[in-house]
């Protein structure tokens, strides 16, 4: 029971890392608008590095769709990285109200000296805020799951703290994080910069989060 809830603990961490936003959108600036390139900077579990590309649909809903990469600072390149897979639907525009909802299939990569996690998720995430060709403000509600891990533990893990680990895919060791906040950005004529900033919260709403907070700033370049 311990080894179970010591990997749900390493799950909780691969999640938190990185917890970058997709792009961020003005809705009321995309009229012209066929392909978005962003950059961005985050601070989570640690400062992370952005880039994101997205292509607005010529559909009756808008829809832009996304795929996300950023990384973690540090001396390994490549040691923890964040891919993200989806899109992002607006709902309903009323007056200046827009909702929009966002779904990303995500791969995560997370590596220490005593352990590889290799992890498959998803994402899901409500918005909802009042929107002008300028500037926008809204808040956002989301989920970040992680379903099934693998571990490849180090020789130090087994020398150090448990010489019969099993190395492979984890189901039951899974975790997620809700996260609430607000996002709002200053849209110019083929730009927009852009803030999301909130709380993180473990899905049993006991497990404490080493970093509870997360913040992004990032650039959109719309063309």
């Amino acid at each position: 029971m311990k080894k179970i809830k010591n990997l749900g603990l390493l799950v909780l961490l691969i999640v938190q890392y990185s917890n970058t936003n997709a792009q961020t959108l003005n809705w009321k600036a995309l009229d012209s608008t066929k392909h978005i390139v962003s950059v961005n900077l985050g601070l989570d579990y640690s400062l992370s590095y952005g880039l994101s590309y997205g292509y607005k649909l010529n559909t009756k809903l808008p829809i832009v769709l996304n795929g996300t990469f950023s990384i973690a600072s540090g001396n390994t390149v490549f040691d923890d990285f964040k891919t993200k897979i989806g899109g992002q639907v607006r709902l309903f525009n009323k007056s200046n109200f827009i909702g929009a909802v966002s779904i990303y299939g995500v791969y995560r990569k997370y590596q220490t000296d005593l352990v590889r996690l290799q992890n498959f998720g998803s994402d899901m995430k409500g918005t909802i805020g009042y929107y002008k060709p300028k500037w926008f403000v809204a808040a956002e509600v989301g989920f970040d799951k992680a379903i099934v891990t693998h571990f490849k533990h180090s020789q130090q893990f087994r020398d150090e703290i448990y010489a019969d680990v099993v190395d492979g895919w984890y189901e039951p060791a899974t975790g997620g994080n809700f996260y609430y906040g607000l996002q709002a950005g200053k849209s110019f004529k083929r730009a927009d910069i852009t803030l999301n900033l909130g709380r993180v919260i473990s899905q049993d709403f006991k497990t404490p989060l080493l970093v509870p907070y997360y913040i992004n700033l990032g650039y959109n370049f719309r063309f």
